[in-house]
């Protein structure tokens, strides 16, 4: 609550409503909390959740004991928050541009998002958007994270909407979670996000190789699978509506021409993800097909932020022999750099030696690009 209402006392009037929806938002979620003991005793908790609850336990600890992730209040709590969502985020960007739309807050920096506990302040918010001639779409996100500035309250608790996921699934996201305590970099939505995933997809592997049973495998390879195939096909169009938007049709200010173009990619990716769905089958099947549904140029350029330097954070957990702490304090040293050399730096595998520079820790919704 400190940290929601510093943020909030520095708001410019402008915003007071926004930052007051924050603030009160995630303290209807703490308010929800309970601890997990609680509900594991509880004759009225579902022998399904129950086994849920258990399990995310078994995954915190191993997040902590073999990942080297925070020891903290953070997941050993849960609240059921009776709606599809956490938050729900807004991004935005030109029509013929894959360049987010940033706002920006106290302490947390830029960034190109802006979550809303409420749907309808969401949409209310994308349609002012929209007004100003920018593309703008709404998407749930299922978790977020404080960063540990809530610990003191009893830190992010497990929700319900994501304690259901498959084990694998339930196990990246508690990883992608923690590793933001970790690690954040104001105003660098990309390696942030890159940093958590990468985390999230190391860690997943690793628990289902140790700790998983054979179904709980098969059905993450399935998913898996089909998450990657995604991912190559937004790439393939990112580069595709890329190449539209630097044009010589749009360095001429050709819009006819670009928009014909533009059609002719998204068309592309529809027809694509058409064919790829039509191949997959069994449970989820259609766990896409909202985000075809809400694809765009924000949407693209919000799934980059989690996918491009991934194999760069994976290349340099390589280099310091799969060691977690020697990982983290590298990329910490990495993090410490000017944002201008610090993607280079990530990428050449040689890190200057820095003064230590302390990581801020603000507020911070995590921005859901995760359903690529």
């Amino acid at each position: 609550m400190g940290v929601l209402l510093a943020v909030l006392g520095l708001a410019g009037c402008a915003d007071l409503g926004y930052y007051w929806q924050s603030a009160s938002g995630h303290l209807g979620l703490m308010r929800a909390a309970r601890p997990v003991p609680e509900w594991l005793q509880d004759p009225a908790t579902s022998a399904a959740l129950k086994a849920k609850l258990e399990l995310a336990q078994r995954i915190r600890r191993f997040a902590v004991t073999e990942l080297g992730l925070p020891d903290n209040p953070s997941y050993t709590a849960y609240a059921d928050l009776h709606r599809a969502a956490a938050v729900w985020n807004v991004v935005a960007a030109p029509p013929y541009s894959l360049t987010l739309k940033t706002w920006c807050f106290p302490v947390a920096g830029c960034v190109g998002y802006r979550g809303y506990y409420n749907e309808a302040d969401a949409r209310a918010e994308a349609a002012t958007q929209t007004a100003q001639g920018l593309e703008a779409v709404v998407y749930p996100v299922p978790a977020y994270s404080t960063l540990g500035w809530t610990n003191w309250a009893g830190g992010d608790p497990l929700l319900s909407t994501f304690i259901g996921y498959p084990e694998g699934e339930l196990a990246r996201i508690v990883f992608h979670e923690l590793a933001h305590q970790v690690l954040y970099v104001p105003g660098d939505t990309t390696f942030n996000e890159s940093f958590a995933t990468a985390v999230e997809r190391m860690g997943g592997a690793r628990w289902l190789q140790t700790q998983a049973g054979e179904a709980a495998r098969e059905e993450y390879t399935q998913f898996d699978g089909r998450r990657r195939q995604f991912r190559a096909l937004t790439s393939d169009t990112r580069r595709a509506l890329a190449v539209v938007y630097a044009s010589k049709e749009a360095q001429a200010a050709d819009w006819p021409a670009v928009e014909a173009m533009k059609k002719a990619a998204m068309d592309e990716f529809r027809q694509r993800y058409a064919t790829l769905r039509a191949g997959w089958t069994g449970p989820r099947q259609g766990a896409y097909d909202g985000w075809v549904a809400r694809a765009s140029n924000p949407m693209f350029a919000a799934q980059a932020a989690y996918d491009s330097l991934v194999p760069d954070f994976e290349a340099l957990f390589a280099r310091e022999g799969g060691d977690w702490p020697r990982f983290y304090a590298e990329v910490k040293r990495i993090a410490a750099l000017p944002k201008a050399g610090r993607e280079q730096a990530l990428k050449a595998g040689a890190v200057p030696p820095t003064a230590d520079t302390p990581m801020q820790q603000p507020q911070h919704h995590d921005k859901g690009g995760r359903g690529a």
